[in-house]
């Protein structure tokens, strides 16, 4: 009879991929509980997480729209010297990018002026690249809370609106696509700083920062 030989102990090498995927699994269910635990998906947070998670789990990168605009929207504000009377940034919906009023119109006014016409096309040609073609663009005229009383515009609510129709119409005649496009004005109703002291009196450099352009570009949800 043949002695039986011991069995060697199991490296348990084998089994290690078992470990990996039930990480991986754990994660995904904690992140997708996570989406359907909030009402409204940030989108730029959605992404960078999911980037991380592609790099993390998966060693490979995928594509960050949303970061990618931000980038080269900043970029083209340092190239075309208006980053000081501009900014960039990101909300829940996506990119937001402004531009005090003063660097497209005169006071009072709606007609672009020729200075703006460089920067506006920058913006547009970034826009109408391939990566970004399905993103939508809400153009939003902000006044702040001084009276307006001429013939075109009875209020603020008008040269609000025929400022952000404004830009708007220079996007479509620089082949943006119309379905893409929202003009919407606000007047004085969404300031980003109050327009006067707790006494009632004008902060003029208040006022200056709530006469504003504010171009929204949202990607589709996912």
């Amino acid at each position: 009879m043949i002695p039986r030989q011991p069995k060697k102990p199991s490296s348990g090498g084998e089994d290690d991929w078992m470990s990996t995927y039930a990480d991986m699994v754990t994660l995904l269910l904690g992140f997708f509980i996570l989406l359907a635990s909030i009402s409204k998906v940030d989108m730029a947070l959605f992404e960078q997480v999911q980037a991380g998670m592609a790099k993390g789990v998966g060693k490979r990168d995928i594509e960050t729209p949303i970061q990618n605009l931000k980038q080269e929207m900043k970029e083209i504000l340092v190239q075309m010297n208006v980053d000081e009377s501009s900014s960039i940034g990101s909300d829940t919906s996506g990119v937001v990018i402004e531009f005090a009023s003063s660097s497209f119109f005169d006071p009072g006014s709606a007609d672009l002026r020729q200075e703006a016409a460089p920067i506006l096309r920058r913006v547009a040609d970034t826009l109408n690249a391939d990566i970004y073609k399905n993103f939508q663009v809400e153009v939003q005229g902000h006044t702040d809370d001084t009276p307006i009383h001429s013939p075109r515009f009875p209020s603020n609510w008008e040269l609000s609106s025929a400022r952000a129709t404004g830009v708007v119409r220079f996007f479509l005649e620089n082949q943006m696509t119309p379905t893409r496009l929202r003009a919407v004005g606000l007047a004085d109703v969404s300031p980003k700083v109050p327009n006067r002291d707790p006494f009632g009196n004008p902060l003029p450099t208040n006022r200056e920062i709530n006469r504003r352009i504010v171009i929204r570009v949202n990607p589709n949800r996912l």
